[in-house]
């Protein structure tokens, strides 16, 4: 496939699922209201054709049009560590994406010793509390599973209780940023227990502001994943754990793995809050490749419009990949 079909690709995939009804969509002013959303702080508008050197970014960002709500993308390929960022700088809300990093922290403990997969711990059920009513949700303790169940049911069918029950085990947000911490991640923060998080959901319209609670950037989050896929941070009985629930993740079928093709092979965590969806994982392409992508999505109108912008990236991504010489770059990081 060539670069003029993939920016194609990328246009028509921009132009049908934002609802842009004729080809002269302005395109002067989707550069400016692009470069110009809101990160951390107010950025400059600038030339996009300087921004995005490349085609494929290029393609990725004006399939990401921020002018519906903020869209960060930052994705890599771990072969030749050629990376694309569409505010891959910028904080989003982690929502449930946060619970790779949980179990991560987890399974370290369980190779120094500190307990095993099959030790048994209860769920972490939440109690109905008016919303704002205190830092932290109550919760009460519920059925008692095995870890690596636990592991199992938060990552395929993210379960906000299962979660909770681990991220209690480990010590609580603060033991996870110190996970990330001394894995070199930065950019990242857990502040809150999944039950608070969902029970004060909506204070924040992530589309517009930033709340750095409970956020990351996409590019600490790709951090994350090729430093798991590679095996830098955990041994490989970890990692297959982990990378095995991703795999068999029930959740988020129509984000990326929604327009690959039939048989592409998938490993990915989802997040869903108030007017925001994401999704994090590795895709492996035919040529032999391994593409580890976060695609972090706010506004957009609707939730199947955000799933929509999801798949359609994921799908430049898998298209521009392959249609890439596989050769090592100067800047590779990974």
């Amino acid at each position: 496939m060539t670069m003029g079909r993939i920016a194609r690709l990328g246009a028509a995939f921009a132009l049908a699922l934002t609802g842009i009804s004729t080809a002269h969509a302005a395109e002067a002013d989707f550069k400016t209201s692009f470069d110009a959303v809101l990160g951390t702080e107010v950025r400059k508008p600038q030339s996009f054709d300087a921004k995005y050197a490349w085609p494929l970014e290029a393609t990725v960002a004006q399939i990401a049009n921020g002018s519906a709500g903020r869209i960060g993308v930052y994705a890599v390929d771990l072969a030749s560590g050629r990376e694309v960022s569409v505010l891959g700088n910028q904080r989003f809300p982690m929502a449930s994406t946060s619970k790779i990093a949980i179990a991560a922290t987890f399974l370290e403990g369980v190779e120094k010793g500190r307990w095993s997969l099959t030790s048994e711990f209860p769920l972490m059920v939440p109690v109905a509390s008016p919303r704002f009513s205190g830092s932290k949700a109550p919760v009460r303790p519920g059925q008692y599973m095995k870890a690596i169940d636990l592991i199992e049911i938060m990552i395929t069918r993210s379960s906000n209780p299962a979660t909770d029950a681990l991220l209690a085990v480990v010590g609580g947000p603060a033991a996870v940023n110190n996970w990330a911490s001394r894995n070199g991640i930065t950019d990242f923060n857990i502040t809150r227990d999944i039950a608070t998080l969902v029970r004060d959901d909506g204070e924040v319209d992530p589309a517009h502001r930033i709340d750095v609670r409970d956020s990351a950037t996409p590019q600490a989050m790709v951090q994350l994943l090729a430093g798991l896929y590679q095996g830098k941070f955990l041994k490989e009985s970890s990692r297959k754990v982990i990378l095995g629930a991703m795999e068999r993740c029930r959740t988020g079928t129509r984000r990326i793995p929604g327009m690959l093709p039939d048989g592409a092979r998938v490993a990915h965590k989802t997040g869903t809050l108030s007017n925001t969806a994401s999704d994090i994982g590795i895709i492996h392409t035919p040529d032999g490749r391994a593409i580890a992508v976060a695609i972090y999505v706010t506004g957009q109108g609707s939730k199947p419009a955000r799933d929509a912008k999801i798949a359609s990236i994921a799908r430049a991504l898998y298209d521009g990949y392959q249609a890439t010489p596989a050769r090592a770059y100067a800047n590779a990081n990974y």
